[in-house]
């Protein structure tokens, strides 16, 4: 829809038509209160008025029209149009509207800007605007950057990301892109077409025969044409990217194998240069041999020439792809006259010469002849696919280049299909028409012509008057088994197979040489291997690999020096089947992980076709050369374990992804068919840590006895307004899970928002978890300010606990003398390190001032400055909480600090004390058994404590030992303890006293009707007819703080049982007063409650 030019929509003039809206510009010192305002002109209604400093003042103003055009316009910041708004010819065919669709909205329309780059390393992101920007109410003042009114006022505003796609668009505007035939199709031929179709087809044809021959060329077609279906279905999976066949891997398998392969596959192509240089040397030596015009000596002369020729095929690479590819064609070219050549020459009568040499044009009785196998000593079908399979190699040369193909989607499956099909064409005609021309075995002696008609040894040639039988007694020079020329022979024009094997080699090792760097360019862009990020600098609007093109000479001239061959050729073949077979595996797995983002434009693909041809490039690894299959996968099998141990901090949508969450899905609804059994009972934990790293210790001592065992879920409960707290809780969700990744802590984060604490909680115990993989047990820090917080906090607190009993899940409490809350000292550490970064900031300017060619006056300035005395506090080596004990933040936080570090170190030679005092279904006991068997814990011993009576305690203790080698916990001692029940001192009694005394309501000394208003008023208070009834709990407390003290001062750690609260009959505060005077003064303890369900059992 284009905007009218008209007049009426032009800012600040006076419209023709007078019921049309227009905006204004008009200046900050502009009188408002001059407005016209009669009737028939309403005043200027102003909808966004903008920060002081700005000058212009954005306004949408009515001229002269209806009222009811005013009213409607504009409702709850939101443009409404009714049905007199416009004239009655306003429609969709003329252009009236001040702007388009999704112009006047902050609400966007569709675009495919905002789907590039997603999850991208590198590349400008287009965001669209979040659905809070188009949720929430607008804001009443918005600052305007100056000048930009204009644009706004005619809906040409572009944000920052379009100007920055813009600018790589215009930065692009130069670089050569090439279509389906000239980057995908021309090259593929060139690669797959190789020196084997001139000088070992023939070969190969006469030792398998035509119909093994062409199972050979079938066999390995099948593996290229199964490698470029499962290649065009990943192309066509998303926008590719440059990289080529490293891109395509581990995009679709994740880094590790693309890592992997990304850098075997750009070592082989750099190899692969030297290899058909090698060839292309070779070929020119042997000419110089027949001209007797040798330099040195053969080795050295290849070496010569190898070198001369890599050096001129980096010139053209360097000069650009333009150049590079214009060869190409150059070369294609010449190779397509070379074949023309051949198949002329099979047409065109031979003469006695060429009749001598074994070559009698197309003959039905040498047809037949040639069409079963004749191996000799030593060969055998698979031996002889291994030579041929090489030449059906070069299927990826399109897409090595994807970088520089203008639609990659398309080119690649179009031109490497359509490639590997000519190819194969022309392998099969060569080999069918070679082998029905010329015979297996000739002499070349025109003097073994016989007549024709004599029977001579039932050969084809004896039928065609020529007697090579004593080439079953000695060697012979001709024929498709002894000689490699065969095809210059048959050829109407013997120099142009020359020309034409010039052509082959050159063409792949410029291909070669192009691919290697590119491949290399890409995986160093993603940084998996740290150490070659020099090598992802690019230059020139193509991007050129310049370092990396140097880096593949290098390489190409190392293995030139060799001048072998059969050296180079084994280790390459390999190395590229290793990328076929990942490349079919990526198309199996991504289909078989049936992640919504698998769907491929290019539907002629399948999955099991796909993890066929994977399978079958591997076994084609091992029949080609074991020894280098072996190497291959020691390589890749290294380089794999190295990525996932360096863990590169990418995430690519990989399937390997997408598997593991089909698995785990699986898996959990598999769980929801099993039954919950007591063998299989683990502690699954929801730990109220609030931000993970606010209370390390706390969640230490969880992952102790979750890791690797159980459920960990990290919460946090945010308490406020309620769009404040989801604002917040959103931004924070991907830090704090990180923070966990990061840390090496198995758990997982979550985190409502609710009115109040207790109520998040209740959420998070009934919401929390998937099917069978759902919490049984909260942890949570004792409360250790109690005495001093509000009310309402200890009101949630013990609130929490009962909610976690109702809801039938065990509790465990954990207490240690410093507390858990280190938030205090991480606020303290962000104000080091900020002032650190403001330090580091003024040193560089200073640096910077002190560098500039300046007056003297001026330096000397600055210089004075450079002398401030900067204090530096220590660098900071890495973000763990150790690091702050370097830093003066005081005694107390330095005690907080060693704290929140204890549960972290090995804990030495010591004991865990378990009092068990309460049967709860055994989690008091399970969970200190479950820490024994850490690292960090398995030096401590078990000491058991139960209640019994004093006139019973051997029997009771024998009870007990029996109970737990039935359970198969391992125990140092068990402790029966008699004298629970007796009173506690009086010291002890009087602490306890003290402490209720501040929240007693002391109602029995006063008349009732003042007990009952106190009762009224203070309805949180400990009365002292509930104090009465619970004495008996009350002194057992106290005494068994007396206990803990004189058993297990010296312990590790106490797991305790937790006491229950009967809801109704103890008030919260005087819970809390149980929890503080039972732990009062004693190592870390956990006070644990199951849910009375058994965790432990003794049968099998």
């Amino acid at each position: 829809m284009s905007l009218n030019t008209s007049s009426s929509v032009f800012l600040d003039s006076v419209p023709s038509n007078t019921n049309r809206f227009q905006v204004n510009i008009i200046n900050e010192s502009h009188d408002n209160s001059a407005a016209v305002s009669d009737n028939t002109d309403p005043p200027h209604y102003e909808e966004t008025s903008f920060g002081d400093e700005v000058q212009n003042r954005l306004r949408i103003s009515f001229r002269p029209g209806n009222q009811e055009c005013y009213d409607n316009f504009l409702q709850n910041g939101e443009t409404t149009r009714t049905d007199t708004s416009f004239h009655a010819y306003d429609s969709h065919t003329n252009t009236y509207y001040l702007q388009t669709f999704g112009h006047n909205t902050m609400d966007a329309v569709p675009k495919i800007e905002y789907y590039r780059n997603t999850g991208s390393v590198s590349g400008p992101k287009v965001n669209r605007p979040s659905l809070l920007e188009i949720h929430e109410q607008l804001a009443k003042n918005v600052t305007v950057a100056p000048g930009s009114a204009d644009r706004v006022a005619n809906g040409d505003g572009m944000s920052s990301d379009e100007q920055a796609e813009n600018k790589e668009e215009e930065d692009t505007s130069g670089v050569v892109k090439f279509g389906w035939v000239k980057g995908v199709l021309v090259r593929c031929m060139l690669n797959i077409w190789g020196v084997m179709l001139f000088i070992r087809l023939s070969w190969i044809v006469g030792e398998a025969g035509i119909g093994l021959g062409v199972i050979i060329i079938g066999l390995a077609v099948t593996v290229t044409a199964i490698t470029g279906l499962s290649t065009s279905a990943i192309a066509t999976n998303g926008y590719v990217r440059g990289g080529g066949a490293y891109y395509l891997i581990s995009r679709s398998l994740g880094p590790e194998f693309g890592g992997s392969i990304g850098l075997i596959f750009a070592f082989a192509n750099a190899v692969a240069v030297a290899m058909y240089v090698v060839g292309f040397a070779e070929t020119v030596v042997d000419l110089l041999k027949e001209s007797d015009s040798m330099m040195v000596d053969p080795t050295n002369d290849i070496r010569i020439i190898g070198s001369i020729t890599v050096v001129i095929l980096l010139g053209i690479s360097v000069a650009g792809m333009e150049w590079e590819a214009k060869a190409q064609v150059i070369l294609l070219i010449i190779l397509l006259i070379a074949i023309a050549n051949f198949f002329i020459g099979t047409v065109i009568p031979s003469n006695n010469e060429k009749q001598s040499r074994g070559f009698f044009n197309y003959q039905a009785s040498i047809f037949a002849e040639n069409f079963g196998p004749s191996f000799t000593k030593g060969e055998g079908f698979f031996s002889v696919f291994a030579i041929f399979f090489p030449a059906a190699t070069g299927i990826l040369a399109g897409a090595n280049i994807s970088g520089d193909l203008e639609d990659p989607q398309d080119a690649i499956p179009r031109g490497t299909m359509l490639a590997i099909f000519i190819t194969t064409v022309a392998y099969l005609g060569v080999a069918i028409c070679v082998a029905s021309c010329v015979v297996r075995d000739a002499t070349g002696s025109m003097n073994d012509t016989i007549t024709s008609g004599i029977n001579c040894n039932g050969s084809a040639a004896c039928g065609l008057g020529y007697d090579f039988s004593r080439c079953q007694h000695e060697p012979c020079q001709y024929g498709l088994m002894n000689n490699f020329q065969v095809m210059s022979m048959v050829s109407g024009f013997g120099p142009l197979i020359t020309a034409g094997i010039f052509s082959a080699t050159l063409s792949s090792a410029l291909a070669s040489l192009v691919s290697a760097p590119k491949v290399f360019q890409a995986l160093c862009k993603d940084n998996i291997f740290k150490g070659l990020q020099f090598f992802a600098k690019g230059y020139g609007r193509n991007n050129e690999p310049l370092r990396g093109y140097f880096l593949t000479f290098v390489i190409a001239m190392a293995f030139i020096l060799i001048a072998e061959l059969n050296v180079i050729a084994p280790i390459i073949s390999n190395f590229f089947l290793a990328s076929y077979a990942l490349i079919n595996f990526s198309c199996f797995h991504a289909s078989y992980a049936k992640s919504p983002g698998w769907r491929p434009a290019y539907g002629i693909y399948n999955m099991w076709v796909s993890l066929f041809g994977a399978v079958l490039c591997c076994a084609v690894m091992f029949v080609i050369n074991w020894w280098a299959a072996v190497i291959t996968y020691v390589i890749e099998l290294f380089l794999y374990i190295y990525v996932t141990y360096k863990k590169p901090d990418v995430n690519w949508g990989s399937s390997t992804q997408a598997l593991s969450y089909v698995s785990a899905l699986d898996n959990a609804l598999e769980l929801t068919t099993v039954e919950d059994h007591v063998k299989n009972f683990r502690p699954q934990c929801i730990v109220l840590t609030g931000a993970p790293m606010t209370r390390p210790a706390l969640l230490d001592i969880t992952h102790a006895f979750t890791k690797n065992s159980g459920l960990c879920i990290c919460c946090e409960v945010f308490v406020g307004p309620r769009k404040l707290c989801v604002k917040e809780m959103n931004t924070g969700m991907a830090k704090k899970q990180a923070w966990l990744i990061k840390n090496k802590v198995k758990a997982f984060y979550a985190a409502v928002a609710a009115d109040c604490f207790r109520d998040g909680v209740r959420s998070l115990l009934q919401a929390s978890g998937l099917g069978r993989m759902k919490p049984n047990t909260l942890v949570i820090g004792y409360k250790k300010t109690w005495r001093k917080a509000p009310l309402t906090e200890i009101e949630n607190y013990v609130g929490i606990i009962h909610d976690a009993f109702d809801f039938e899940i065990g509790v465990v409490i954990v207490r240690i003398s410093q507390g858990f809350d280190i938030s205090q000292v991480l606020q303290v550490q962000d104000e080091l390190e900020k002032l650190e970064r403001e330090r580091l900031a003024l040193e560089a300017t200073i640096k910077d001032n002190d560098c500039e060619g300046a007056s003297g006056g001026i330096r000397g300035l600055f210089k004075k400055a450079g002398k401030l005395n900067i204090s530096k506090p220590t660098p900071k080596k890495d973000s763990s909480i150790n690091s702050i004990q370097s830093m003066h933040v005081g005694e107390f936080n330095q005690k907080l600090v060693e704290a929140s570090a204890q549960f972290k170190k090995k804990q030495g030679k010591g004991t865990i004390d378990v009092w068990w005092l309460f049967d709860d279904g055994g989690l008091t006991l399970l969970i200190p058994y479950i820490l024994t068997l850490r690292k960090k814990w398995k030096d401590c011993k078990l000491r058991i404590y139960v209640g019994g009576k004093i006139n019973r305690i051997e029997e009771e203790k024998i009870a007990m030992a029996s109970l737990l080698s039935k359970f198969r916990i391992k125990f140092a001692d068990i402790h029966i303890i008699g004298d629970i029940n007796i009173k506690p001192n009086k010291e002890s009694w009087k602490v306890f006293e003290e402490m209720t005394e501040p929240y007693r309501l002391h109602e029995s000394c006063k008349d009732l009707p003042t007990a009952e208003k106190l009762k009224r008023e203070s309805p949180w208070k400990i009365t002292d007819t509930e104090l009465e009834a619970v004495k008996e709990k009350s002194y057992r407390q106290v005494r068994l703080n007396e206990l803990l003290q004189e058993h297990s001062r010296a312990a590790n750690l106490i797991v305790l049982s937790l006491p229950v609260a009967r809801k109704g009959s103890i008030s919260d505060l005087l819970y809390m007063t149980w929890l503080e005077i039972l732990t009062k003064n004693l190592p870390p303890v956990l006070l644990v409650r199951g849910n009375h369900k058994n965790v432990l059992t003794f049968y099998s």
